[in-house]
């Protein structure tokens, strides 16, 4: 645990009109970007945190069990885990082939199966030797097995793998993947970097795609987080370089500028974030929605970023535990519950503590 300043006040928060959603990125002065928000209010906000696990090493990905427990990636372990809500920990299993590149890349994203009670599908994101692919596994309860891959051909480097997989709400698989420190891949429409893909359940082509490709969107440097709200809209958070990290109202076929823009841009053709921060006040990975607001996790900022949102339009950011918790990676909204796991990644190459130091908490909304 490193510092103790008190969180940023919520009363800066704004809400949305009842039962629209929505996610956008957001500055410290927080500049919107495209339409302004609606506020009309404030709707829950943090107001209690408690360590539910610890003894981590790089916890990365998240992913709900039917039975409200979650299963956790270690990046550098290549382990997978099972934890409960009353915070008892379970090894699930190594998953096979997986490598690490010294900085970003190992076992990142995990998405259990919307078809689980059929299938015990377990879906994961991670780097190989030759690359960074999509694998899929069979989890009975007790043990990993079946390893199959389904995507290949996703380029690796030291940083900038991108890693978050998610299921949306029409059921497909999407994918955030980072340019592989090769800037003209994220806008080549033939490369799968720099991109968030969208797929069947099998690793094909999603019906609908923009390109008749694995491609859903492009022009993105290092997406690390994807999150949906009410209305099936979906949101992404994004690395900058050395100016400005984004949140993104992702649509289809759409370009998000990079290398050519960093935030926002006048250039025809890019579209622009709805919100953003400086890299010093952000660096997110991973996004989440939760009554009303996208919650984002700052690496380097050191805090849980809240974005009331209505509709299409992103209100005012207000940031919470500056500071108290370190490097926050993953956020999650508890299923059935006003509630959010948030976990740390200090253990890291930038976060400087020794194995075992980073943590699973719940955040309580209120």
């Amino acid at each position: 645990m490193r510092g103790f300043r008190t969180i940023t006040s919520a009363a800066a928060a704004a809400a949305l009109t009842a039962g629209l959603l929505g996610a956008a990125a957001g500055a410290g002065n927080a500049t919107a970007r495209g339409d302004s928000a609606a506020d009309s209010g404030i709707d829950s906000v943090p107001s209690a945190i408690r360590t539910v696990s610890s003894g981590w090493t790089i916890p990365w990905g998240l992913s709900w069990l039917p039975d409200g427990s979650a299963l956790i990636t270690e990046r550098d372990s290549f382990k997978l885990f099972k934890l409960t809500q009353s915070g008892t920990k379970t090894s699930v299993g190594t998953v096979p082939n997986v490598v690490t590149t010294n900085g970003e890349g190992g076992l990142l994203g995990v998405a259990v199966s919307p078809n689980w009670n059929n299938d015990r599908y377990v879906y994961l994101m991670h780097s190989a030797a030759s690359d960074n692919r999509i694998v899929r596994m069979k989890y009975d309860g007790t043990s990993l097995s079946g390893y199959k891959v389904l995507v290949t051909g996703i380029a690796k480097s030291k940083y900038h793998n991108g890693g978050r997989i998610k299921f949306g709400p029409d059921g497909y698989l999407y994918a955030t993947t980072g340019d592989a420190q090769n800037t003209s891949l994220a806008q080549d429409r033939n490369s799968l970097n720099g991109k968030i893909l969208r797929m069947t359940t099998d690793g094909k082509a999603a019906p609908g795609n923009p390109f008749g490709t694995l491609v859903y969107s492009l022009g993105h440097r290092n997406p690390q987080g994807i999150t949906w709200d009410a209305q099936g809209r979906l949101w992404e958070a994004e690395f900058g370089n050395s100016k400005y990290d984004e949140l993104n109202l992702i649509e289809s076929g759409k370009n998000y500028g990079w290398p050519t823009c960093e935030g926002n841009c006048s250039t025809s053709g890019m579209t622009n974030p709805k919100r953003q921060w400086t890299v010093s006040e952000a660096s997110p990975s991973a996004v989440a929605y939760a009554d009303g607001a996208i919650y984002m996790a700052a690496l380097r900022g050191e805090r849980l970023w809240r974005i009331p949102v209505s509709g299409t339009s992103a209100g005012t950011p207000a940031s919470y535990y500056v500071g108290q918790y370190g490097r926050l990676r993953t956020v999650e909204q508890v299923p059935g519950k006003n509630s959010l796991w948030l976990s740390t990644t200090n253990a890291d190459n930038n976060g400087g503590e020794p194995d075992g130091a980073d943590k699973v908490f719940q955040v309580d909304l209120r």
